[in-house]
């Protein structure tokens, strides 16, 4: 007689095989709203008040809202998931068609336009991304958002380094890996641009993590093993954040 796999395990197996093969397959919005001068606390009233359960109410999937530490530029950070570059744009289309967000930011600038100027890019997670899904804690923690800037024909070799062991030396160090992007390919510098954001207790543990990082034995060699043939990053853009009281993510 044959041995027949009990019907329980056998979901229990499949089960685990889709959760190790399952792709993120969402587009990622990053927005950063540069505000009119004085003008930062009524944004981010507005966000609190209506903008984000809105943007939930039409599709929207709030990740993450942050405010740099250093923000002399009055500055709003946050990140949005869709299913799709398509239902972005019907997300949107809905969301500013909406009464509610339409007497919301009729009534917020009725003393000045809150938002001065907003810069975009959409992003698609890495095979290596955890998964992306907010995460709150107490106390929030702080983050930093890091954009690699690669030089040319070195983001795949970036991205092996990343797999194979920052990543690891990272959670090692206590460095809490959030999530990792690439730019979508219509996007400007797609082809040599690493996004993602760390989090850390706080700024004590921070330089603490970076300073073992830096020393630590395994990075030396895996950095000097992957630029043999030539250094892989041209420039860092690193922004230190604290999360908004309202981001899902903190």
């Amino acid at each position: 007689m044959k041995s027949i796999l009990p019907a329980l395990l056998l979901g229990a197996l499949l089960a685990v095989v889709s959760t190790a093969t399952a792709e993120d397959t969402r587009v990622f919005e990053i927005r950063t709203y540069h505000a009119n001068e004085g003008k930062l606390d009524a944004l981010n009233a507005r966000f609190r008040d209506h903008t984000v359960k809105l943007f939930e109410k039409h599709g929207m999937k709030n990740i993450g809202y942050w405010i740099p530490t250093d923000n002399k530029d009055n500055v709003l950070i946050y990140v949005l998931a869709y299913p799709s570059k398509d239902a972005r744009g019907a997300s949107w289309k809905a969301f500013m068609s909406d009464p509610e967000w339409q007497a919301a930011h009729a009534a917020s600038e009725k003393d000045g336009k809150l938002v001065n100027k907003v810069d975009s890019q959409f992003m698609v997670a890495t095979d290596y991304s955890p998964a992306i899904k907010p995460k709150s804690e107490s106390p929030a923690r702080l983050f930093e958002l890091r954009v690699y800037h690669t030089n040319d024909g070195k983001l795949a070799d970036l991205d092996s380094r990343f797999l194979d062991h920052t990543m690891k030396i990272f959670a090692e160090q206590g460095m809490e890996n959030i999530a990792y992007w690439h730019l979508m390919d219509d996007q400007t510098g797609a082809d040599s641009t690493l996004v993602y954001i760390l989090a850390f207790k706080d700024e004590a543990a921070r330089e603490k993590a970076w300073k073992g990082f830096g020393a630590d034995p395994s990075w030396k060699q895996a950095y000097a093993d992957s630029t043999v043939n030539g250094k892989l990053v041209n420039k860092v853009d690193s922004t230190q954040m604290k999360a908004t009281d309202y981001s899902p993510t903190k």
